[in-house]
């Protein structure tokens, strides 16, 4: 990690402040080419970086040598020593003008046709099988971490980085959103790679409603919203070691999905309860659902 590389790159705008901290767009002064920089504070020890904080980033760099078209590239990273307890991490990503978010709300009504979302989806599931067959998790899926180039290019951005945050984060009141997050996570149990196909799914329904799925306003709401949906898991499903206990909800049925997503075609259907399934182990893999007939049809 290069000491002063910052200085290489001149801020033009601020594009978002997330939990993370501030996200700038900045020119490269060598290259003339625009990149984007997220800062982050990690807390240090005696020998410099904690070694978790430089063992996230020697991954990210390793995932870079690929070059994978469904992932943004990491260009850069710098480190500046600010105190002796704290370094502020810089990662450079290239720049993508829109988010999956900006580019849904643009689209004309009555949405973006089904060949279209057919296209998103397949780009979206090749970068995330890309990052589980690297046994990496996004952990944070959402449509505004999936960057959309004016090609209609899907890029995932911000994987990786929920470890070196949340293990260094100088806590912000900054309120991250629940509507994606999977029941796994959302009732503190043990999570794996399933966790970014719900939220996957989560967004697959968006892409045809042009608004979220779930919109809980607390764990407890959002789980409530999605056994509204999917049904009330059976006893045997609910995970022995959850922090909330079934009886805490009220018996549902599932209801049909075409209910709540209308304009989805069958296949469309199955794949999206494939996606939001609660059993994790029961769900859908990223390749397994590239497979699926509704990307043929």
């Amino acid at each position: 990690m290069a000491q002063e590389c910052v200085m290489k790159y001149e801020p033009v705008a601020e594009i978002g402040g997330g939990a993370y901290g501030t996200v700038y767009k900045a020119r490269d002064k060598d290259s003339g080419q625009f990149v984007a920089l997220k800062s982050v504070r990690v807390q240090t020890n005696q020998d410099g970086l904690p070694l978790s904080t430089v063992r996230e980033v020697a991954l990210l760099r390793r995932l870079e040598q690929f070059d994978h078209p469904n992932i943004v590239r990491l260009m850069d990273v710098c480190a500046t020593l600010r105190t002796d307890q704290e370094t502020k991490v810089t990662l450079v990503f290239e720049h993508v003008d829109q988010d999956l978010r900006t580019y849904l709300e643009k689209a004309p009504a009555p949405g973006l046709p089904n060949n279209m979302i057919r296209d998103l989806m397949k780009q979206l599931l090749c970068g995330l099988a890309f990052l589980h067959s690297n046994r990496v998790l996004h952990r944070d899926l959402k449509p505004e971490n999936i960057l959309v180039t004016s090609r209609g290019q899907v890029k995932l951005a911000d994987f990786g980085l929920a470890r070196i945050y949340s293990f260094h984060m100088v806590l912000t009141p900054v309120v991250v959103t629940l509507w994606y997050r999977s029941p796994e996570v959302l009732l503190q149990t043990t999570y794996a790679t399933p966790l970014d196909i719900w939220s996957t799914g989560c967004i697959f329904a968006e892409m045809f409603r042009r608004k979220p799925l779930f919109c809980g306003e607390s764990e407890m709401d959002q789980l409530g919203k999605i056994f509204a949906v999917i049904g009330l898991p059976s006893e045997e499903e609910w995970p022995t070691d959850a922090t909330v206990f079934r009886q805490s909800f009220s018996p549902q049925n599932p209801q049909p999905i075409t209910d709540y997503v209308p304009s989805i075609s069958k296949k469309g259907a199955e794949l999206l309860l494939e996606m939001l399934t609660f059993n994790q182990l029961t769900r859908i893999s990223a390749l397994n659902a590239l497979e699926h007939p509704f990307f043929t049809e």
